[in-house]
């Protein structure tokens, strides 16, 4: 197997590089004044459609597609793994990049399965980054780690969809610029388990869908919003079906594979940050008569955190380059393996980090809290670490199945 990167993602690593140098990192604290400014965590700071048009400038947009566009070539995952890295050292390198979540998934979806009045209407403008998008599935009543649970119903009335249900965590929703969602839930709860659900595609400011509250991460609120909505009576018409009706649950998963590595390649960055805060902090201050850095038990966290890395960035790299030469389906095992493994090194570097500053740490003045909440989201979102490890284990299992049964056969 063969690491190494294409030319052109080489070429763009250089600029993503230099991009986050020169602008994303110094726009980080005008970020943060000009969202507090304006009064409301879910605004749009001015700064970021600076950021945006830079990096259109500079041929850094939709970095995420593996399908070729007006802006990029299309990367391999494994191309793609080490420029998600690059921008998930910072909160806001991914929007600017227009690679950010949900919208990812969401133009995905749009490019595998939307029909060319849909792309038209809904995928250009995401791909221009003049819109935002929210993907509706998790439900408050079911347990959503099996998406099948859903009782969101979407019922057929002449040439109409009218969808009754109630939605939550749906990341993006308080965005002012959101202008769709798609919504996945039952249009057959007859047929076979798997085949019982169905995507629509539903505008914004549709009667009948309310934002009943923006929900709290550990306490913070993500500018972007993780929203409980109530869709009550809302009629689109049937020619918003994404795909074909009992394909919902087989186009999530398709959404879901690259999502879930995307998430990894990210918090890989958000743990290399980590660690160069706690470095930068330990240098700097002194206990007992010496540095932090000379103790001891920071030595070790240090090591431990670069050695939990690299193991981290290998394993998600492996999983991008079986996706790219076997299919995501080949991949599977491994796409839940780093689902678990990733967060779960990310939170403990973050955590070290954090206990480096001491107070400082818990505070907002460093980012590490909001960072360590952000990323304790990740156990949870697409899919709990529960459910990854029953796909590993039951994989494993019936691998060590078929070798007995030759075993028993030879």
């Amino acid at each position: 197997m063969d690491f190494s990167l294409s030319p052109t993602a080489s070429r763009l690593r250089d600029e993503l590089l230099s991009f986050m140098d020169e602008h994303v990192y110094p726009a980080e604290p005008v970020y943060r004044e000009q969202l507090a400014h304006a009064g409301d965590p879910h605004a749009n700071p001015p700064v970021m459609e600076e950021l945006k048009a830079e990096a259109r400038r500079r041929g850094l947009w939709n970095l995420f597609l593996p399908h070729k566009t007006n802006w990029t070539e299309g990367l391999s995952n494994l191309d793609y793994a080490p420029l998600a890295e690059i921008m998930g050292r910072s909160p806001i390198a991914s929007e600017a990049c227009n690679c950010s979540a949900p919208d990812t998934g969401n133009m995905e979806l749009l490019t595998l399965f939307g029909t060319p009045e849909q792309r038209e209407q809904w995928l250009q403008p995401l791909l221009e980054g003049e819109i935002r998008s929210a993907f509706a599935m998790t439900e408050p009543d079911v347990a959503s780690s099996d998406a099948t649970n859903i009782t969101c119903r979407i019922e057929t009335d002449g040439d109409d969809y009218v969808i009754n249900g109630r939605k939550w965590w749906i990341s993006g929703a308080a965005d002012p610029r959101c202008r769709l969602f798609i919504v996945m839930g039952k249009t057959d709860p007859d047929a076979p388990r798997h085949l019982q659900q169905s995507m629509v595609l539903v505008p914004a400011g549709t009667p009948g869908i309310t934002n009943v509250r923006a929900l709290p991460v550990f306490g913070f609120q993500d500018r972007e919003g993780h929203c409980e909505l109530i869709f009550d009576g809302v009629r689109v018409p049937r020619s918003n079906l994404l795909g074909e009706e009992g394909g919902g649950f087989a186009m999530a998963q398709a959404r879901l594979g690259p999502g879930r590595i995307h998430h990894c390649m990210r918090t890989i960055g958000a743990a290399e940050r980590a660690l160069d805060l706690l470095c930068d902090r330990v240098q700097r201050r002194t206990a007992f008569g010496r540095l932090l850095a000379e103790q001891g038990v920071i030595q070790t966290w240090i090591a431990d955190a670069r050695i939990e890395i690299d193991q981290a960035r290998l394993y998600t790299f492996y999983a991008a380059w079986l996706m790219d030469t076997q299919g995501n389906k080949a991949a599977r095992t491994e796409i839940s393996g780093i689902k678990v493994a990733v967060p779960q090194m990310a939170l403990r570097v973050i955590d070290h980090a954090i206990q480096a500053h001491g107070a400082a740490g818990i505070g907002d003045d460093f980012g590490l809290a909001a960072l360590y909440a952000h990323i304790r989201t990740l156990r949870l979102a697409d899919g709990p670490d529960e459910v990854h490890r029953m796909t590993v284990a039951r994989r494993e299992l019936r691998k060590h199945e078929i070798r007995e049964r030759a075993s028993a056969d030879g």
